[in-house]
């Protein structure tokens, strides 16, 4: 079990969604806590409002040459980091076919390649401490596929991939347990801040996502499967939670449904595009 208390968590991408009800709902056990992000403003709001102890550690996540430094400063708050929460992303909303090239570059570098960078640089220290607890914020679309966001499933499928290749060799060894959540729709500006085909960010919602979950639920949830060191935890509910399942218990129904799906889909962003 990993209790909460005591502990010292770092979040990355703890300015808003569900990182940031992360962070709220964390301190409301006795936690220090690592806030990371790029808005140092956000994060600096974040902390005066948190009764807890609170680090602010804003950097870029792809900032590669910066990250081994950021975990330094991270150890050296209080000696150790308990519990990492890879949170910090970026989704997608366009077709293949109309999606740059660097689309993949930038989202799976932000998505997949961070992330692994971040857990490599403090996997030896967690050792030599004698175990933590790594997180890994993937997604429904890590497990299904879903139309408008080949990049971020690329990104999310291999994100759950390293995530459970590395439990194998640290979860006994190590006493370092990882768990991997995906979530579905939740309330956050995913989709607002989602990339489009050119490049920029898409800068409106969808339907689903505003009526998505509330992040403090999801966030609480989260923090009840990482107590119960759970390796992987699916936050969705019907449709995407069916899909989700169907993709291993019966994947020619899953294939059939998900193409049916996924015309719609295209359909509809056509008609989105034409307007």
């Amino acid at each position: 079990m990993t209790d909460l208390t005591n502990k010292v968590i770092w979040i990355t991408g703890a300015s808003s969604g569900i990182g940031k009800a992360l962070a709220q709902t964390a301190a409301q056990h006795d936690t220090k806590l690592i806030l990371s992000g790029r808005r140092t403003e956000a994060l600096d709001a974040l902390a005066e409002e948190l009764a807890v102890d609170c680090l602010v550690l804003p950097f870029e996540v792809t900032d590669f040459e910066a990250l081994a430094h950021k975990v330094e400063e991270a150890w050296g708050w209080q000696g150790r980091v308990d519990i990492l929460v890879n949170n910090a992303g970026i989704s997608q909303r366009c077709l293949a076919i109309d999606a740059k090239p660097e689309i993949y570059t930038e989202l799976i570098n932000i998505d997949l390649i961070a992330p692994i960078w971040l857990t490599q640089l403090q996997l030896s220290r967690m050792a030599d401490a004698g175990g933590g607890h790594i997180v890994a914020i993937s997604s429904v679309a890590g497990r299904i596929g879903a139309p408008l966001r080949t990049a971020y499933s690329a990104a999310k499928f291999g994100l759950i991939g390293y995530m459970d290749a590395l439990r194998t060799e640290v979860d006994r060894s190590h006493n370092i347990k990882v768990t991997n959540i995906l979530p579905g729709s939740v309330a956050t500006d995913v989709s607002r801040n989602a990339l489009a085909g050119d490049g920029s960010k898409r800068g409106v919602s969808d339907a689903v996502i505003d009526s998505g979950d509330d992040p403090m639920d999801c966030a609480t949830c989260i923090w009840d499967a990482v107590n119960a060191d759970t390796p992987e935890y699916i936050y969705a509910k019907e449709m995407e939670m069916g899909l989700a399942q169907m993709r291993h218990a019966d994947p020619d129904t899953f294939f059939a449904a998900i193409a049916d799906f996924g015309a719609q889909t295209v359909e509809a962003y056509w008609k989105e595009q034409s307007a």
